[in-house]
């Protein structure tokens, strides 16, 4: 198994819910965590608590819908460490409206963050990591990816385009020793879900802990090892399969 002791990672969206637990996961295993999220006193918080339990952790304000702060914080971050190790495309979002009610503004929105971002962002890194040829890229993606429900038309298109994406991205790193994995989440105890949906039972979601600890086992993979795909959903999911 590889060691994560020393690696740099960037974690969009990293302020809360599975973003905050892939950070407080990573930094864990002594990785250097960039907690990035457009949300900057929510991830200076998470950043400080990590850091005050013996982690190595730092904010970034990240806007991960404007190229040039993605830009900008990408160059940073390897101009401060030298190097860049992980991606985490974790930043998302939706509206739960029917397509009638869903305005283009907010269609172009929930794109921008859930697919166009996940791409500016690996074009941004590829070829650092393409160079050094090591480094991995793993998008978050959602059940939502496998099969649609009501009301999540723009969620859909996303979390099916980003599923897509991973895997041709995967297709062209592969050969250059770059790693790209699609994490396919099911329901998760997080703000996302229970801001929204209040009385969703919580014994039909699962820790987000428990996608973060997946995500930290991929990573630690042989490097003669990638993981393309894997679904990690709650033992009560009542959406998917």
């Amino acid at each position: 198994m590889q060691e994560l002791s020393g690696k740099v990672a960037i974690v969009t969206g990293g302020a809360q819910g599975l973003g905050e637990a892939i950070c407080r996961t990573l930094a864990a295993a002594d990785v250097v965590t960039i907690v990035s999220d457009i949300r900057e006193e929510l991830a200076e918080k998470v950043a400080a608590e990590i850091s005050a339990e013996g982690g190595k952790a730092i904010a970034l304000k990240l806007d991960v819908t404007d190229e040039n702060q993605i830009l900008s914080a990408v160059e940073k971050v390897i101009s401060q460490h030298g190097h860049l190790d992980i991606l985490i495309n974790n930043a998302g979002t939706d509206l739960t409206v029917s397509i009638e009610e869903m305005g283009i503004q907010d269609w172009d929105r929930i794109l921008a963050v859930n697919l166009r971002a996940p791409f500016i962002l690996s074009k941004a890194v590829i070829s650092h990591m393409k160079e050094r040829k090591s480094g991995h890229i793993v998008n978050i993606a959602s059940t939502a990816s496998k099969r649609a429900w009501a009301n999540a038309s723009a969620y859909h298109a996303s979390k099916w385009g980003l599923l897509g994406f991973s895997h041709a991205l995967h297709v062209e790193a592969r050969p250059h020793k770059v790693k790209v994995t699609a994490v396919i989440a099911g329901g998760m105890q997080t703000p996302f879900i229970l801001d929204r949906f209040p009385d969703t039972p919580l014994e039909n979601l699962q820790d987000p802990k428990n996608v973060a600890e997946t995500i930290r086992f991929i990573l630690t993979q042989p490097a003669e090892t990638v993981i393309p795909e894997v679904m990690v959903v709650p033992m009560n999911e009542t959406s998917y399969p």
